[in-house]
């Protein structure tokens, strides 16, 4: 799949991808990154940057900080995620304490959505 792109979001992307969050960074390095498939760091798709995003499991994950629990954050995650949803993509979202408290459980969560290993066990 090739989404739609925005080029003006490039800079922005870039610029996330050098200043990841430590959650990100955690999940980065310590799962996604080894993982035997392509992930990509902050993801222009349409008018959005997203967290990671896997083309070969058409699978988008977003790491929520505080601001995503407040009305606006929610107002904006729920036009984001039916756009996504609208290109056949499925969005995961993990709050930032599930990142740090439930970190296995994350990593295994993400691995059972990925259907070109639904046969082999987690890592």
């Amino acid at each position: 799949m090739n989404p739609i792109y925005n080029s003006k979001l490039t800079a922005n992307a870039k610029t996330l991808r050098k200043n990841m969050t430590k959650e990100e960074r955690h999940l980065w390095y310590d799962f996604l990154k080894v993982l035997p498939c392509m992930v990509h760091r902050q993801k222009v798709i349409g008018n959005y940057i997203v967290d990671f995003y896997i083309a070969e499991a058409r699978l988008v994950i977003e790491l929520d900080g505080s601001q995503h629990y407040k009305i606006q954050g929610k107002q904006a995650d729920e036009l984001r995620d039916a756009y996504l949803q609208s290109m056949g993509l499925t969005v995961l979202r993990y709050s930032n304490a599930d990142v740090n408290q439930r970190f296995d459980s994350v990593c295994v969560d993400i691995w059972n959505r990925l259907p070109i290993y639904e046969k082999k066990p987690s890592p």
